[in-house]
């Protein structure tokens, strides 16, 4: 009996021709199919071992094309973000301007000179022209490009402070994404941390009290990921800086979200920007490349030429380099800042501007276009989020397509997540909500068509 059922399995071959199958290997690749296929029939064997039943063919086959779809989506795919978190960090943060994408689809589809000066027809050097942009936008000496902005840091601190001591407000020891943490950062980077102040209040009495023959910098770290209220007080930046300058030690200030206009106009707290930190005498300062500037995922640093220039000579300057896509979309992003188009071409921007009203319109012409019947279908009031490790706490009003699925609320937006193209909406009060503030306007119709067709989908 065992045997029998043994032979009934199918081969692998078998489930990669039949059409519940071939779509999804399609997407996935023959070979990653395959293999994924091999671990499910040897499932399937182990249980027959143990003296189960072969399942029927058609219920293999829906395992496997199942199975598929899951490995499907492992994979890197386009996706709309109807959650109303415009930095979105598991969904890539910043999307990036159409103008940039068209560079980098002419820069990556062929050859540029990354490195070669067409002038002179030879080899030039990586990031030029991206630090000479950075410095005429933030009113630097120089400046240096990094893969990202812990790079940065960790580049900072094995230049100027590998065996010395960095004085850090307990305030600003902050986590960041993925569990890091910047005592962690410190410790790698062969510094020693000297905490001063507490958590809520420190002055510049508790940073003059810490400084020894062994500091070698002051740290300073904006709160961008959370938020302190109440008896809160700390240093101005200027006072802080004089305090470097009179020490003999380096002012170094992570401004984090990378913001380079004023966040205020766009009616969100103020975020510190580089500008702000140069002018307050800081000697270097660092931020993400892929928050509130709304470029790629980078870490930019910028300062004084003294303390820049070493940086890129520094053995890991050259294993933290971006490549040439990252810093052709760093490029023209800073080149639609120079113009002062920013408010016009950067997505992110745009999103945060987003009248409520004009929100209100689209969300009303994706109901129309359901025709879906008002218990199914009905627009309420939300609140969009920041996100990203940006303006903690900072929300912006909204209005929300809300759906009232036939399957439960959490099964219809794993449904709409395995789509094509996935879509990510979030559920409010027993509903699946979508904020248009950060679905792309050309969108609209597929989220309106998506909709229609799954709202009834179990």
């Amino acid at each position: 009996m065992k045997n029998e059922e043994m032979r009934k399995i199918p081969g692998v071959d078998t489930l990669l021709s039949s059409p519940a199958v071939i779509a999804a290997a399609d997407c996935v690749s023959p070979v990653v199919a395959a293999e994924t296929l091999r671990g499910l029939l040897d499932r399937i064997r182990k249980d027959v071992a143990a003296g189960g039943d072969c399942p029927a063919f058609e219920t293999i086959e829906a395992e496997a094309g199942a199975a598929l779809r899951s490995k499907m989506s492992l994979f890197m795919r386009s996706a709309i973000n109807a959650t109303g978190v415009i930095i979105h960090t598991n969904m890539g943060r910043a999307p990036l301007s159409l103008e940039v994408i068209d560079k980098l689809s002419e820069m990556g589809s062929g050859y540029c000179n990354l490195e070669l000066n067409l002038l002179t027809g030879k080899r030039g050097f990586r990031g030029d022209i991206q630090e000479e942009l950075l410095a005429a936008l933030t009113g630097a000496e120089d400046a240096a490009v990094v893969n990202n902005n812990a790079g940065a840091i960790f580049l900072i601190l094995a230049q100027y402070a590998k065996g010395g001591e960095v004085v850090v407000s307990r305030g600003e020891l902050i986590q960041i994404g993925g569990g890091f943490r910047i005592p962690d950062i410190l410790e790698q980077s062969g510094a020693k941390l000297r905490e001063v102040g507490a958590t809520n209040h420190t002055n510049l009495e508790d940073y003059r009290q810490a400084i020894n023959p062994a500091t070698r910098m002051i740290l300073k770290a904006h709160h961008s990921n959370f938020r302190m209220e109440g008896f809160v007080k700390a240093p101005d930046d200027k006072a802080l800086a004089a305090l470097a300058r009179e020490k003999g030690i380096l002012f170094v200030y992570d401004t984090g979200s990378g913001a380079m206009i004023n966040m205020e106009e766009l009616g969100i707290q103020h975020e510190p920007t580089a500008m702000e930190a140069m002018k307050a005498g800081a000697d270097l300062a660092c931020f993400s490349g892929d928050k509130l500037l709304g470029g790629p995922q980078a870490g930019i640093i910028v300062g004084k030429r003294e303390y820049v220039s070493p940086l890129k000579k520094h053995p890991l300057f050259r294993a933290l380099r971006p490549d040439k896509l990252c810093l052709a979309a760093l490029q023209h992003t800073l080149v639609i800042y120079l113009k002062g188009e920013a408010s016009e071409k950067i997505p992110i921007i745009k999103m945060v501007a987003m009248r409520p009203e004009d929100i209100l319109k689209r969300a009303e012409e994706v109901v129309r276009k359901t025709g879906l019947p008002p218990d199914r279908i009905r627009i309420v009031e939300g609140r969009s989020t920041i996100g990203g490790g940006s303006t903690p706490g900072e929300t912006l009003p909204t209005f929300l397509v809300s759906v009232s699925p036939k399957a439960s609320p959490d099964r219809f937006a794993a449904g709409l997540r395995a789509g094509s193209p996935p879509v990510v909406a979030r559920i409010v009060e027993g509903a699946v909500c979508f904020d248009l503030r950060t679905v792309l306007p050309n969108q609209d119709d597929t989220i309106a068509e998506i909709i229609k067709n799954e709202i009834d989908a179990v």
